[in-house]
């Protein structure tokens, strides 16, 4: 009788256990995403930053914003093909005095992940 109370009391710390995993260890620090969604998010916010100041950088030299070919083209940006992380880049240029950089998730299993944005402010915006 004492042996099948101790498994017993071993079976519900062991789901105790489990349960606190679950809840600790598979969301983020907030709560909200997995961890492995928010160091890729965090990812892509330095990637958008970094092309930034490639615009700027291309802004003092040429006295405009160019897009992401082009800064390509000049070496001033790593992100080959548009793409990284599982992350597609984009960038729209207003009258070579305002630019826009969007990346959207690509990958089928980033689905639901945030879309996010920089502009010329410098700000990160989710969209």
């Amino acid at each position: 009788m004492k042996a099948a109370g101790g498994i017993i009391g071993l079976v519900i710390v062991l789901a105790i256990g489990m349960f606190v995993y679950k809840s600790e260890f598979t969301q983020g620090p907030t709560g909200g995403a997995p961890p492995a969604q928010t160091i890729d998010v965090a990812g892509v916010k330095n990637e958008l930053v970094a092309l930034a100041q490639a615009e700027r950088l291309y802004l003092a030299s040429h006295g405009s914003y160019a897009g992401l070919d082009q800064l390509q083209q000049e070496g001033s940006t790593t992100v080959a093909n548009g793409a990284r992380r599982g992350y597609g880049f984009t960038a729209s240029v207003d009258d070579g005095q305002h630019f826009k950089i969007i990346a959207t998730p690509t990958d089928p299993e980033k689905k639901g992940w945030p879309t996010l944005a920089i502009d010329d402010t410098l700000q990160i915006s989710s969209q």
